[in-house]
């Protein structure tokens, strides 16, 4: 490197270093608001980015809007004036670092949508200045950071790996999980050029416990989507064992059971009614879709999304037999869907197969309702509005039911008194067993 860029990097590692840097993050739901506190408890000033006034209002109150990020830790964070949310972009330029933590979803023929990643890299180009690392964490498919961000951010006038420094890094947030956090989950890094990397490893290094170096941005980008095509194929294939063995009336969670036992070579997924989360139902697709431009076809992945895709209707399916051979018609019927987050104990919906679940059922003439203890009030998104709230946890409640529908495997869920009184219950999650005398059990 020539001494100038030396020194623009150097002066940028040692301000990391003695935590005199400013990190700013761009996106503050569910991974960039963890971030956040994360940089602010290892002592940086950090300036958090949403177009949603609602959210940075919050902030600047010490609330948190997440649930299972606790209130104290924002409060904390806010209040000591170390962090601070905002809506004004032109601050970015108060920032030497800026990590990326924006949407990136699918448009309406599975193509990705890039527009979230595009609009923020023409924000950053306006105020981006000398001596400032970038990082992008939203998932993305290979090339990426360096064809969509890259010349947005150079259009500045600015060199990357001699003015400012640019790297990708995969979010691996999980929310609700109380084991693995964003300060301890290892964290893959990956720069445009070796400046860009040395840039971007030391930022994280100063918050979390491990760096993990790759060679490239695009080694990163595709790490990221391998780990979510892996869970997805995976799942995919014991969503298919759930139709066949249940053809032949064989239980398919007592089958994974028996295969778990297995000490080697074995890893155990579950069946369920459907992908739900920003990452497992979107994110294979943006590689099916890059591999085209190549002229290569990734068909596994294909499969495997019509499979878990299609699962909401083979339960539904499931629930209007199910009904009628109680002898009662699915139209008019009332269906009670337990859990409208994704996954358990936490509140969030993105892409949850239980809107699918409640649509499909009204299509059929069902009357329906939901309870989920995390979620009052159905929120509405891009493709759902169900207009609905949450109906009381009790057993008197689903004793009201035609037929309770378990979608979510909430741990208040899984009292068994709780299902005492009811007529039906389709348990897509395992998680009610049948007994004598109580309500007919059936898996789907």
């Amino acid at each position: 490197m020539l001494a100038v860029e030396t020194q623009t990097l150097d002066a940028l590692i040692e301000a990391i270093r003695t935590r005199t840097a400013r990190v700013g993050v761009i996106g503050l739901g569910y991974v960039g608001l963890p971030l956040v506190l994360l940089f602010e408890e290892a002592g940086f000033g950090v300036l958090g980015f949403d177009v949603d006034e609602k959210k940075t209002d919050a902030l600047s109150r010490g609330e948190s809007y997440i649930r299972h990020i606790g209130p104290h830790r924002v409060a904390k964070a806010f209040r000591d004036k170390r962090a601070a949310a905002t809506t004004d972009f032109t601050r970015l330029a108060e920032c030497d670092a800026i990590v990326i933590c924006v949407p990136t979803p699918l448009g309406a023929h599975r193509e990705p949508d890039l527009r979230y990643i595009r609009i923020t890299g023409e924000a950053i180009a306006k105020h981006l200045r000398a001596g400032q690392v970038v990082v992008l964490e939203s998932t993305t498919y290979p090339g990426t950071t360096r064809e969509e961000l890259l010349p947005r951010l150079e259009s500045s006038g600015l060199v990357c790996g001699r003015d400012f420094f640019l790297a990708f890094s995969p979010e691996r947030e999980d929310p609700g999980n109380e084991t693995f956090n964003t300060k301890n989950i290892p964290k893959v890094v990956g720069g445009i050029d070796e400046p860009s990397f040395r840039a971007a490893a030391e930022l994280y290094g100063a918050a979390l416990d491990r760096v993990v170096p790759v060679a490239s941005a695009e080694i990163a980008e595709s790490s990221k989507l391998l780990e979510n095509i892996f869970r997805a194929v995976n799942i995919a294939l014991v969503n298919e064992l759930k139709v066949v063995f249940d053809r032949m009336n064989i239980d398919v969670w007592q089958v994974i059971e028996a295969a778990k036992t297995k000490p080697f070579g074995f890893m155990p997924f579950y069946p369920g009614p459907g992908l739900g989360g920003h990452c497992i139902p979107l994110d294979p697709f943006y590689l099916t879709w890059k591999a085209a431009e190549y002229g290569t076809w990734a068909r596994f992945i294909e499969l495997a999304g019509e499979v878990n895709t299609s699962m909401p209707r083979y339960v539904v399916d499931k629930t209007t037999e199910a009904v009628n051979q109680q002898g009662k018609s699915i139209l008019g019927a009332t269906v009670l869907v337990l859990g409208l987050s994704y996954k358990p104990d936490i509140d969030d919906d993105r892409e949850s197969p239980s809107f699918d679940l409640i649509e499909l059922l009204q299509e059929r003439g069902a009357v329906v309702s939901y309870c989920d203890p995390f979620i009052p009030m159905a929120r509405k998104g891009r493709k759902h509005d169900l207009d609905l709230s949450s109906v009381p946890c009790t057993a008197e409640e689903l004793a009201k039911y035609d037929a309770v529908l378990i979608a979510t495997p909430h741990s208040a869920f899984r009292n068994q008194a709780l299902y005492a009184r009811a007529r039906l219950v389709v348990d897509t999650r395992n998680i009610v067993e049948q007994r004598a005398g109580g309500p007919k059990v059936v898996r789907a």
